[in-house]
């Protein structure tokens, strides 16, 4: 392969060196280097999904930095126990080792976290399960006869998943709290254990800032077009401090949802989606503090007008004067089918 390239690279410069001179000419100058939007990126290695296949659902990443390359960073698949080291360099993903988040089982057989989301702060991620009734879009499961079943699975994606990255070997806690904590909200019981096609609720975003862990609900769709964000103090969830839940309801459009929250700034860039399926994504920036937010880009020329692909993860990148780039991973594409795309900065006039 490195001979390949350097032959590739010799005669690649023998062509500039007789076009150069004639560009200079012509122009005065070298060509300008023209950014793609969307720019598709790499991966090399294989992220794992269901039965050892490559991945076709990565639902989150987070990294333990927030600028520059390369970047440690935990990928997660919906359909998985596990999570996933990567390396994140300019234009590609590097695939590394699996680290086990949950053991539990029914009948002898595993149960996946439906992990939905990755954060990360001080020197731990955190992978959240989607809390939700589990997914059944041909009714296999019976509420009666499967109840135990149901039970069990729901159980299983009711954790976050705290991981330490400051150890040779990943140290592991997983915690159940925040079902209580969400069961005690009289917006948010009502949807608890429902499947997602009545507006059950289910959890697709997390970010952690200033000691609060962020959660984004894909559902339930509320009432005016609103998508909801609990708010909870990390040491509620980790320790015995009181929970301070706060819920946030952020217009995003009628029957819209998040679909992951990356922090940013001094408040967070929210990847928004259909609370169900076939409808628009796009970005907002919001403040963490208010209601209020602000549409930064439409994802159609992305993910097609009616979201033909499933934008699910965002993860800024690196910023411009007027732009912030983010990488954005896809539930349904080959291992994630990462691409970079530009989104104005949140203060930036449009």
């Amino acid at each position: 392969m490195r001979l390949a390239v350097k032959h590739r690279a010799r005669g690649t410069h023998a062509l500039i060196l007789a076009f150069v001179p004639v560009f200079i000419l012509v122009t005065g100058g070298v060509p300008p280097v023209v950014a793609k939007d969307p720019e598709q990126w790499l991966v090399k290695g294989r992220l794992l999904g269901k039965y050892g296949n490559k991945s076709t659902d990565i639902s989150g990443i987070a990294c333990s930095t927030a600028e520059g390359f390369p970047r440690s960073c935990l990928v997660i698949d919906d359909n998985l126990q596990s999570g996933q080291f990567v390396v994140v360099r300019q234009g590609e993903l590097v695939a590394g080792d699996l680290v086990r988040l949950i053991s539990n089982t029914y009948r002898g057989k595993r149960l996946e976290l439906d992990g939905e989301g990755v954060a990360y702060a001080d020197g731990y991620y955190y992978v959240i399960g989607s809390h939700g009734h589990p997914r059944d879009s041909q009714h296999k499961l019976d509420p009666i006869k499967d109840a135990v079943k149901i039970k069990a699975r729901i159980a299983a994606s009711s954790q976050i998943v705290r991981i330490a990255d400051h150890a040779d070997t990943p140290a592991i806690v997983a915690t159940g709290k925040l079902r209580a904590i969400i069961a005690a909200n009289p917006v948010l019981s009502p949807f608890l254990d429902r499947r997602l096609e009545i507006n059950g609720l289910t959890i697709e975003g997390v970010a952690v800032k200033d000691g609060r862990l962020f959660v984004g609900f894909r559902a339930p769709s509320l009432d005016n077009g609103r998508a909801a964000v609990l708010s909870v103090r990390l040491g509620a969830l980790f320790g015995m401090n009181p929970a301070d839940a706060k819920l946030y309801q952020l217009p995003l459009g009628d029957g819209q949802g998040v679909r992951d929250l990356a922090p940013y700034a001094n408040g967070f860039l929210v990847l928004a989606g259909p609370a169900t399926d076939g409808g628009a994504y796009a970005i907002y920036w919001w403040d963490g503090v208010s209601e209020n937010t602000r549409l930064l880009r439409d994802l159609a020329d992305v993910t097609g007008k009616d979201g033909e692909r499933k934008a699910e993860a965002l993860l800024p990148l690196d910023e411009s004067t007027s732009h912030v780039r983010v990488l954005i991973l896809f539930d349904g594409a080959k291992q994630g089918g990462p691409i970079a795309i530009k989104v104005p900065l949140p203060n930036s006039r449009r």
